[in-house]
């Protein structure tokens, strides 16, 4: 069902994992999907992986939409402005954006002070997973405002209710966590009033290309990684989430969403899409529930 056709959107970090799922089920449902990152055939950005937003476009395509792949460094303002001047050149309106913009090197300083943190490593994190963000924004929302009913997705790692409890790895992973749920908020508050809706949704335990490939499994044989992580078991596929994306996008009540924080477990729930293996993984739910309680693993009840 193309219930998105003639739609337009934008997913800003779009080269791989949440991104390149959430463009690729954006254009399952018909939209045209401009998918932008630094990884391109002809060079990579400094993560050094090989996916490309030459490959998400062209996945894009083959789901039944269309995907323009351009290569765009967020943290560079005149880029963001050339790309939205491109989209309203080429589309004249942009009804969905999608702030995943990451880009982060390496891991992180995991459970680390900021003081026995890489500060150079910490402000480039930040840089990159909050300041794109509010680039991106500045530029992409006077052209999504014009056209009424628009939708902002600002992507994270963990609800509201979760990371407001529990240290996110280390001072400066929790500090670009809680800024994008605040943007977010603030964003709610602006695009609101305005015609928009403005949401914070966290995929949960992703199968995302550079997580299967540390734990030696393909998505096709995932399963394996539970024999030395159990909780494994909880994980969802990129596209998962972004079936979440296309399904909010979809809602012809879409205003009630505005401010809310949600997660791909708990929409899936409501809009009764699956991932790509028939279930429904509630991962955050089970965080808390299974693996926070320090049970054996066991998605019974939560996939």
């Amino acid at each position: 069902m193309k219930s998105l056709a003639g739609k337009v959107a934008l997913v800003a970090g779009g080269t791989r994992a949440a991104g390149r799922g959430v463009a690729v089920q954006l254009g399952a449902a018909g939209a045209t999907v401009y998918v932008t990152g630094r990884s391109t055939r002809a060079e990579r950005s400094e993560m050094d992986r090989p996916e490309t937003i030459e490959e998400t476009a062209e996945l894009v395509d083959a789901a039944g939409g269309r995907g323009i792949a351009v290569r765009v460094d967020h943290t560079d303002p005149e880029q963001v402005r050339a790309l939205v001047e491109r989209i309203e050149q080429e589309q004249g309106e942009l009804h969905i954006l999608v702030n995943d913009i990451w880009g982060q090197t390496g891991e992180p300083d995991w459970d680390k002070t900021v003081w026995e943190s890489s500060l150079d490593s910490g402000l480039r994190l930040l840089r990159l997973g909050v300041e794109t963000h509010a680039i991106t924004s500045h530029f992409a929302l006077p052209l999504l405002l014009k056209t009424p009913g628009g939708l902002v997705v600002e992507m994270t790692d963990g609800t509201d209710e979760y990371n407001a409890s529990n240290y996110r790895v280390s001072f400066f992973y929790d500090v670009a966590k809680g800024a994008v749920s605040r943007m977010a908020f603030a964003l709610a508050h602006e695009v609101g009033p305005r015609g928009a809706t403005a949401v914070l949704l966290t995929p949960g335990w992703l199968r995302s290309e550079a997580m299967l490939d540390g734990f030696g499994v393909t998505e096709e044989n995932w399963r394996d990684a539970t024999k030395s992580i159990p909780h494994f078991a909880i994980s969802e596929s990129p596209s998962y989430v972004g079936r979440a994306v296309a399904a909010l996008a979809a809602d012809p009540d879409l205003p009630r969403w505005n401010g809310k924080s949600t997660s791909s477990g708990e929409l899936a729930k409501l809009y009764g899409f699956t991932d790509l293996d028939g279930s429904q993984p509630d991962a955050w739910r089970y965080l808390v529930e299974v693996e926070g309680r320090g049970k054996p693993a066991d998605t019974t009840g939560y996939r």
